[in-house]
């Protein structure tokens, strides 16, 4: 009983623990298994939270980089590349199989086996540079580096790795594996500021991509990994090294035969870089084509897009035009070769465009685009003298205040001044007065006094009206110093108001652009003439007349040896400070104009005839098989009527000898008024002639003979 309780006791009484001891390995196990838990669970954490920054793959299927704008001149020559990263799309078909090859053997060679991440060129990389002691691989795969180029930085960090394997994973799963490798190809940067093959093409070897030889292919495609470091020009060495090292991997993944690897090899390598050699002094066209487009179109479209920009320069124009002016230039430097002030300061502008369409067809702004940008032709306003006179004698034509051959008096005359002190007292170029002269002769000698005369006629609001139908957009002072050119307007603002004459009275509006295509061929847009009349047909050829006659026997005869049918004038300004000559032929119209933009003066004697007119000849020889046999129109209801340049009158075939003459185009009613006003004097003439005749006959009779009673009743008188 007693043991049965004891027994029952010690079964109730519970046994201590038998303590578990764990061993180094068990603990190294667990520990291992903790931190590798961790491990898992904060790199599935890092990573989720990475995939909610992730960039959005979903654009990339329409992969549409930016690309460059050409400009063209009206031959099809490149003027310019515009763009933010020099680029041009070329699909995977046109890209040369040898290129593609290329840069799979250079950066991919699984590219088509790999899924965007190839862990076995990881492994085959860690190997090779292990063995080399440097980094003579990499291990990013083509579609990695389409990620890193599209979608993030170049930043060397873990995020970025992750990130980077992440969206090339995805992108292989988006893209098919020819759209990624176009946009490789298309994308990366190979030195040189080329951004795709067919930039790097024209940029090493000066050819489209599509004409690389395999050697060629071989070396671009071993740019990407450091463009700077296998520089052709700069490391040579390094260069060929690299280039070798991608024949040998096209070789050994079997894309080329050894003959092709050694023909390759041995091809002489040579940078030839694409060169664009514009006409000389068309920066300034070009400068002004970009301030109008990015105003037009945006700074975005016009430097990304790929638009094509055919322009109206001629490329030989422009050329004549530089050489025209370095020439008329260089004659008068060497007359001031001590004076080292006006080979800085003296500048030249130059517009000439096609009459009938406006076409610009050569530009000069200045002496050089490097030194100065600011355009003279087009930015520049300078007082155009003289040469604005056509435009003041427009309106009073216009207006019928007066006629070509109307009389007008050079002679002294007093006007008001800037106080009663100091009255205005105007005087022609010579000094001198001609006194009672035909408007005619005004126009072809540049006479001032008259000029404004019929500026006083015409009223100053009607010729600041005829000057704005013709296009002069400056601000113009309404005072009668405006018959004298005393307001400064552009070149290209004279130029158009020039046009009007040759087309009858319509002025063009200057062209800079034929056509603009976009990237897919399309056209954005096309240039039409915009013509709007200033004057009616008979004003502007009255006018167009009387310019043919200051190239013929005026201040602008030196324009004669064109050998042309040609009209102009000339302008200088006060002190000489501005040298013009404008001119047009039936197709072209022209505007030189020379001067120091210190705006002093030129030197005595410097004139628009004297210097600038022979610029504007040598520079028109040029436009002569444009115009070869052509003459001016003439409109209907326009007379040629030959004068007395002294009295203004008609003057009859027969009875010109010993008076001066000269034609002038005049409206057929004023010279049937004049034919009929002659016509009226000739029969008063004739009428007194017979009076007098009749006169004399009756004092012969009287005083010769002694007439009897009979004769007298015979002949009664």
């Amino acid at each position: 009983m007693a043991y049965l309780e004891k027994k029952e006791k010690n079964k109730n009484t519970p046994k201590p623990k038998k303590q578990v001891v764990l061993g180094p390995v068990t603990l190294l196990i667990i520990f291992i298994s903790s931190a590798l838990l961790i491990t898992i669970f904060s790199l599935v954490a890092y990573i989720s939270y990475t995939l909610l920054e992730l960039p959005d793959i979903k654009g990339i299927n329409k992969y549409n980089p930016p690309v460059v704008t050409e400009v063209y001149d009206s031959q099809g020559n490149v003027l310019a590349h515009w763009y933010v990263e020099k680029r041009w799309y070329i699909p995977i078909d046109k890209i040369p199989a040898n290129l593609k090859k290329a840069a799979l053997a250079a950066e991919d060679a699984r590219f088509y086996e790999h899924k965007g991440i190839d862990f076995i060129g990881v492994l085959r990389a860690i190997l090779k540079n292990v063995e080399a002691g440097e980094m003579v691989q990499g291990a990013s795969t083509i579609t990695q580096q389409v990620t890193r180029a599209l979608l993030l930085s170049s930043e060397k960090s873990l995020t970025r790795k992750i990130k980077e394997a992440i969206l090339a994973w995805q992108i292989d799963a988006l893209l098919t594996k020819d759209e990624i490798l176009t946009i490789y190809l298309n994308q990366i940067y190979f030195g040189q500021n080329a951004y795709g093959v067919e930039a790097a093409a024209r940029a090493y070897f000066g050819k489209h991509v599509k004409d690389l030889n395999l050697s060629e292919c071989a070396f671009i495609a071993g740019l990407p990994q450091a463009p700077s470091r296998y520089n052709l020009q700069k490391n040579r060495e390094l260069a060929m090294n690299r280039h070798a090292h991608v024949i040998k991997r096209m070789l050994g993944e079997g894309f080329i035969s050894s003959k092709d690897a050694e023909e390759a090899l041995s091809y002489p390598l040579e940078m030839t870089p694409e060169v664009i050699n514009p006409p000389t002094g068309s920066e300034y066209f070009l400068a002004d084509i970009r301030k109008k487009l990015e105003e037009k179109y945006g700074k975005k479209v016009l430097y990304t897009s790929g638009l094509r920009i055919y322009t109206t320069l001629y490329p030989a124009w422009q050329e004549k035009a530089n050489e025209a002016i370095k020439t008329g230039l260089n004659g008068y430097f060497k007359k001031y070769s001590k004076d080292k002030e006006k080979k800085e300061s003296v500048h030249a502008a130059l517009v000439s465009i096609e009459s009938k369409t406006g076409k610009i067809r050569a530009m000069i702004g200045g002496q050089d685009f490097n030194k100065m940008q600011y355009n003279l032709a087009t930015q520049g306003k300078m007082q155009p003298g003289s040469s604005f006179k056509p435009i003041m004698y427009s309106a009073a034509l216009e207006k019928g205040v007066i006629h070509p051959n109307s009389i007008i008096n050079d002679e002294p005359i007093v006007l008001p001044g800037s106080s009663l002190a100091n009255p205005w007292i105007p005087q022609n170029y010579d000094g001198e007065f001609m006194g009672p002269i035909t408007l005619k002769t005004a126009v072809t000698h540049s006479r001032n006094v008259p000029a404004i005369k019929v500026t006083m006629m015409t009223g100053v609001d009607s010729v600041i009206q005829m000057a704005k139908k013709m296009g002069i957009v400056s601000p113009l002072t309404p005072n009668y110093t405006i018959a004298l050119g005393s307001n400064a307007v552009p070149v290209m603002e004279m130029v158009k108001a020039f046009s009007a004459f040759p087309n009858l009275g319509y002025t063009v509006e200057p062209v800079y652009i034929e056509y603009i295509k976009n990237n897919e061929g399309k056209f954005l847009e096309i240039s039409e003439p915009v013509r709007n009349k200033a004057m009616e047909p008979n004003t502007a050829f009255q006018m167009l007349n009387l310019l043919q006659a200051v190239v013929q026997e005026g201040t602008g005869r030196r324009a004669l040896k064109l050998g042309l049918p040609a009209g102009g004038k000339t302008g200088t300004t006060n002190d000489f400070k501005d040298a013009w000559f404008l001119g047009f032929t039936p197709d072209v119209v022209t505007g030189v104009w020379v001067g120091r933009i210190d705006k002093k003066s030129l030197g005595n004697k410097e004139t628009g005839g004297g210097l600038v007119c022979p610029i504007w000849t040598d520079y028109m020889e040029i436009t002569k098989s444009l115009t070869a046999g052509k003459t001016f129109e003439i409109p209907d209801g326009i007379a040629l009527v030959r004068i007395n340049l002294e009295t203004g009158k008609l003057v009859k075939d027969n009875k010109t000898e010993g008076i001066y003459t000269t034609w002038v185009a005049l409206p057929e009613e004023k010279a049937l008024e004049m034919e009929a006003d002659a016509k009226l004097k000739e029969e008063e003439m004739e009428m007194e002639a017979e009076e007098l005749k009749s006169l004399s006959n009756l004092d012969s009779t009287s005083t010769t003979a002694s007439p009897s009673s009979e004769s007298q009743q015979e002949h009664p008188y």
